[in-house]
């Protein structure tokens, strides 16, 4: 009887594929959980996201060869947002309702999560976030395996402030004119003045998105730099980060003179760049591809492995970066949680990714908090080599809890540490 029922389908999808059509639903669909993978691999942010894409589609790959999830297989759905922060809820809704997917790995700038987040609520969907964000939101259907911005912005303007980091006194705040660069740079503007740095001393810049030409900018951090130590603080992301930082060396801004420190340039990001100009400017992380430990060793053998069998671009050169880590990492515990749950449904898994565990790349056994919905991460401050890794010039002991609302912005404070169920 079953081999009957499968010889009927085998015929009607050899005549779906005659008539030129094909069947929407595989054979053995029921023996697959679909999830879903929502990454812009087209417009400006494709030179960060797309990795995103493949390090989601590796890990999907190593689960389903050690047997899946409950006994069945991953089914990736790969969809392309191009960018275009409309068309992220767009697809969002369209593998939430369509699709049916159990989840959802995706996004990295915080206009294309706050673009998908009224979809995910609406529809009791579940999303994992990858990227470091300005905080200021807890969501139900959302678990942060990024930084908040104590586990990044913070400790990196703290390091600039001290004597190992300089002891800069004048900060030119400079970003992609959207929401994580606008308030991260008012949390941080807060904490500045809270350590006596007067506004006089604060340059605040912003540039769409793509935008490529820095060099009147570069020229007035010059200007701005001869009042006193300097620091830039750079929440510049996407594509535009490769004409910034080949401003900078054509205009010989050193770090030596102007230290900058980013929070979206990782190996990736640096990939197009020639770095000598650059050695000792900085970024702020939880993982450099440059960690030695077991766990990154292993990490980085599996991705130059996997970009070499599917022949990836930059295979010959294969980088792993921190938003790469966090996304193996949420699949990971995404698994765990469903095994712990022994159920794909939203509302079981929630419950279950409290308190999980996971051995990471970055060295530690990191977890996702109790009740914020945010992991526990160690800091690094790195500094570029001449190779374009980073070699890590500050770090904390140990993971730091996220703390999801600043203290550094008023009324936060009364703001609960728990996401409100809905």
């Amino acid at each position: 009887m079953q081999r009957r029922i499968v010889l009927k389908r085998l015929a009607l999808s050899a005549a779906l594929a005659a008539a030129g059509l094909t069947a929407t639903v595989p054979v053995h669909a029921a023996d697959t959980i679909k999830v879903g993978v929502l990454h812009s691999l087209s417009g400006t942010m494709a030179i960060s996201e797309t990795v995103l894409k493949d390090v989601t589609l590796m890990a999907i790959d190593e689960i389903n060869a050690k047997g899946g999830v409950l006994g069945k297989k991953l089914e990736p759905v790969v969809v392309d947002p191009a960018s275009n922060w409309p068309l992220f809820a767009e697809k969002a809704r369209q593998l939430l309702t369509q699709d049916k997917v159990a989840v959802v790995f995706g996004c990295w700038t915080s206009v294309s999560r706050k673009s998908v987040l009224p979809v995910f609520e609406e529809l009791n969907g579940l999303l994992f976030y990858p990227v470091q964000y300005e905080g200021e939101e807890l969501s139900k259907n959302v678990f942060y395996t990024g930084a908040a911005p104590n586990q990044q912005a913070i400790p990196a303007v703290e390091y600039l402030m001290s004597k190992e980091g300089g002891g800069a006194k004048r900060w030119v705040l400079l970003g992609t004119d959207y929401v994580y660069p606008r308030t991260t740079n008012k949390i941080l503007r807060a904490f500045l003045k809270s350590k006596g740095v007067a506004d006089k001393d604060i340059d605040e810049k912003y540039t769409p998105f793509g935008h490529a030409d820095y060099q009147t900018i570069v020229a007035d951090i010059k200007k701005f730099a001869a009042g006193g130590k300097t620091a830039v603080v750079s929440t510049i992301n996407g594509d535009s980060n490769v004409p910034f930082y080949k401003e900078l060396g054509n205009q010989g801004l050193k770090a030596t003179d102007v230290p900058v420190v980013a929070f979206s340039v990782g190996e990736e990001e640096l990939r197009g760049v020639d770095t000598k100009p650059l050695v000792g400017h900085l970024a702020a992380w939880n993982y450099f591809m440059s960690l030695k430990n077991p766990a990154n060793d292993a990490f980085k053998k599996q991705w130059a492995d996997y970009a070499k069998a599917k022949k990836l671009p930059g295979a010959d050169k294969p980088l792993t970066n921190d938003p790469m880590e966090a996304a193996y990492v949420g699949i990971h515990m995404w698994k765990q949680a469903v095994e712990k749950a022994k159920s794909t449904d939203v509302d079981k898994v929630i419950v279950a990714m409290a308190g999980q565990k996971f051995n990471a790349p970055d060295g530690f056994e990191i977890k996702m908090d109790e009740k914020n919905h945010h992991l526990w991460k160690p800091v690094f401050i790195g500094e570029v080599q001449a190779n374009g890794q980073f070699n890590v010039v500050w770090k904390t002991k140990g993971p730091v809890r996220a703390q999801p609302w600043s203290q550094y912005i008023e009324g936060n404070d009364k703001k609960k540490d728990e996401p409100e169920k809905k």
